[in-house]
C-alpha cells in the first residue's frame, strides 16, 4: 500500500458538515485480510493468489482498482503497468489510465513473479491476465468477502459510481450484503463521495507510511465523521492509537504484517484486522490463543 491522503480546508469543512457519526465497534475475532491475494505464495491480484487466500483461510480478499482510459475498473496495484506486466510494450508499460481494457488484457501479470520467487514459481502462473473488478465478482459472486481500495481516484472520475453500479448489480448493496463489502482508500474525498452515494457501506480511511502514532491521533476524529475504520501501516501502531480509535468506534487494520512476531504485537494491542501476504501465518496465530 502505498499512497497520499489529501489535505485539504474543503474536505474537512465538508466532513464536518456531514453529520455521520461511525458505528464500527471491535470485531469478535481480527479479521485476516489476504493482502493481494495470499501474494507471497501467488501473483498478486490474480485468481491464482486469490483462490489460494480463500483456501488459506482468509476472511476478506483485497482488490486494488484502477480506471483504464475507456472506463473499465481493473484490479491491479500500481497506477503504471511497467512493475508486473509483461507483454507488448505499447500495451502494457505506461499508466493503466491511458490503456484500453483491450490493450491492458494482452498483458501477462504472471511471469514476473516466477522471475523473482523462483523457489514459489508454477507454470500455471505464465500468461494470467489483469482481471476486471467485474470478473471477479462474477467469479466469486456472495460467497466471499471484498476488501476494495479506490486507487488514484482524483485521475480517474467517476470510479466511485461505477464501483458502486457492479457492487449493485452483483447483489452486494442490499442488506445483509454489504457485510461483505469494505472500502478503503487513501482519499478522504473519495471516501466522502461513496458515504454520500451509498451510506451504509463500511469505509476505511488508509493512512500513509511515515505517519506516527500521535498524528494519526489528532485526526481521528476527522476520520469517524465518516469512516468506520483506519488502516494505518503496522510500525505506527501502539496502545494508545488503538485505545483512541476504539474510543471513537473506529477500527484498527493495519497493513502489512508477515510474522508471527509482529501478528502477535498487533493482537496484543487489540486491533481489529490485519493486511498479509501470508493469510495462512495469520489464521495459525490467532488459533494458536
Amino acid at each position: 500500500m502505498s499512497g497520499k491522503v489529501p489535505a485539504t480546508v474543503a474536505i474537512f469543512l465538508l466532513i464536518g458538515s456531514m453529520g455521520w457519526t461511525a458505528q464500527g465497534t471491535a470485531a469478535q475475532e481480527p479479521l485476516v485480510i489476504a493482502h493481494r491475494g495470499a501474494s507471497a505464495y501467488a501473483p498478486e491480484h490474480t485468481f491464482a493468489s486469490w483462490d489460494r487466500a480463500l483456501e488459506l483461510g482468509a476472511d476478506f480478499i483485497e482488490l486494488d482498482l484502477q480506471m483504464t482510459r475507456d472506463g473499465e475498473l481493473v484490479v491491479l496495484h500500481d497506477e503504471e503497468l511497467d512493475r508486473t506486466a509483461r507483454g507488448p510494450q505499447q500495451e502494457c508499460t505506461g499508466l493503466v489510465r491511458e490503456r484500453t481494457l483491450r490493450q491492458i488484457q494482452r498483458c501477462d501479470v504472471g511471469a514476473w513473479f516466477n522471475a523473482q520467487h523462483p523457489d514459489r514459481a508454477r507454470d500455471e502462473f505464465v500468461g494470467l491476465a489483469i482481471p476486471t473488478l467485474r470478473q471477479v465478482l462474477e467469479r466469486y459472486g456472495l460467497g466471499t468477502r471484498y476488501y476494495i481500495e479506490t486507487k488514484n481516484p482524483e485521475a480517474a472520475p467517476g470510479m466511485e459510481e461505477e464501483l458502486l453500479r457492479l457492487l449493485g448489480q452483483h447483489g452486494l448493496l442490499t442488506e445483509p450484503e454489504t457485510n461483505r463489502i469494505i472500502i478503503q482508500s487513501f482519499y478522504a474525498a473519495s471516501l466522502i463521495r461513496i458515504r454520500a452515494l451509498h451510506p451504509g457501506l463500511p469505509l476505511v480511511q488508509l493512512v500513509p507510511d511515515g505517519e506516527t502514532s500521535a498524528s494519526i491521533r489528532q485526526s481521528l476524529e476527522q476520520a469517524r465523521a465518516y469512516a468506520t475504520g483506519i488502516g494505518p501501516e503496522q510500525h505506527d501502531v501502539d496502545e494508545p492509537l488503538v485505545a483512541a480509535a476504539h474510543e471513537v468506534s473506529l477500527w484498527v487494520h493495519p497493513y502489512t504484517v508477515n510474522t508471527a512476531e509482529s501478528m502477535q504485537r498487533l493482537l496484543d494491542l487489540g486491533v481489529d484486522g490485519m493486511f498479509t501476504d501470508r493469510p495462512d501465518l495469520l489464521r495459525r496465530v490467532l488459533e494458536g490463543r
